[in-house]
């Protein structure tokens, strides 16, 4: 079933608990290798200069990724150095700004902070990027009753930081990984020989079985995902005017789902046809084609000694 955090005052620590905490990690510690040493900060700045660092947002935006800095910061630690990296947050993530707010700011190693610089605004660029559609979409629902929701059409390895990011953006996480819900689509059905069979082989596989979701093209589908009693039903590529009339066939403790195509010209009237009691649109644009968010780091101060301890 859909997710959020549950912790709302530390969201970030609550949504990358256990694995997704080392899914993160491990997206960090593969973008810095990909970028391999900054041999041009090495021989620029000593190991002992500091700098006084800012982020801005350079374009209105809803802000999403901010905790991953000071991870990045000391994921970025070059060898020699042990020149500390303070931080002040100037927003939250979540926060609509407007462009020219000052996001945070960072006091730390010259070394440090120009080697995770261009990893920081990535992440903080395309995570802001991803909420600032989200909110776009939650707005043109809002009203309907209908909640949006995310889809497992995400970055390899950016999973679980593009759903968060949704998350800030005022949408729901669908299912974050193939064991949440069973979700069976055409081809399950298909070659199971119909979806009866299909969500039998289910739950005779498992007990307790999972929640069962079924992806139905067609009123008859529909018909038949009902006669199971499933827990889900997607309207898959479906028409506001097939939604109207599949909608009622469904009994009210089975949820709903419109998906597929769902853009910004089309979210209207799919939810139009769903006020009668539809539950979820999911989008998948919200993580496979969000425009990434203008933020920019900029130099305050160059400091050419360390500060006295």
């Amino acid at each position: 079933m859909p997710t959020e955090s549950s912790d709302t005052s530390d969201p970030f620590e609550s949504f990358f608990d256990g694995p997704p905490r080392r899914y993160l990690y491990d997206a960090i510690a593969l973008a810095l290798r990909e970028d391999g040493p900054d041999l041009t900060s090495n021989a620029v700045f000593s190991a002992e200069e500091t700098l006084d660092a800012e982020i801005i947002a350079k374009q209105d935006l809803v802000v999403a990724g901010l905790p991953l800095i000071p991870i990045i910061l000391q994921e970025a630690l070059p060898e020699k150095e042990s020149v500390a990296c303070t931080w002040e947050y100037h927003a939250r993530d979540g926060d609509k700004v407007v462009s020219g707010t000052r996001l945070v700011t960072i006091h730390g190693g010259a070394r440090r902070i120009l080697k995770a610089e261009r990893i920081i605004l990535n992440f903080l660029c395309h995570l802001s990027g991803v909420a600032t559609l989200t909110a776009e979409y939650v707005a043109m629902l809002e009203g309907t009753g209908i909640t949006l929701l995310d889809t497992r059409k995400t970055l390899p390895g950016l999973r679980y930081p593009e759903k968060y990011a949704v998350l800030m953006g005022g949408a729901k996480n669908h299912r974050k990984n193939l064991a949440e819900v069973l979700m069976l689509k055409d081809n399950h059905n298909d070659m199971a020989g119909s979806i009866t069979r299909a969500v039998n082989k289910l739950r005779e596989a498992y007990a307790p079985c999972p929640p069962i979701e079924v992806e139905c093209r067609n009123e008859a589908e529909v018909r038949e995902a009902v006669a199971c009693d499933v827990d889900w039903i997607m309207f898959d590529n479906m028409t506001p005017a097939q939604i109207t009339k599949v909608l009622p066939l469904v009994p009210k403790h089975i949820a709903t789902e419109v998906s597929g195509g769902v853009s910004r010209e089309n979210i209207g009237p799919l939810a139009e046809a769903g006020r009668a009691g539809l539950t979820y649109i999911s989008v998948g644009r919200l993580t496979h084609s969000a425009p990434v968010a203008d933020c920019s780091m900029r130099i305050a101060k160059r400091n050419c000694h360390a500060p006295q301890s």
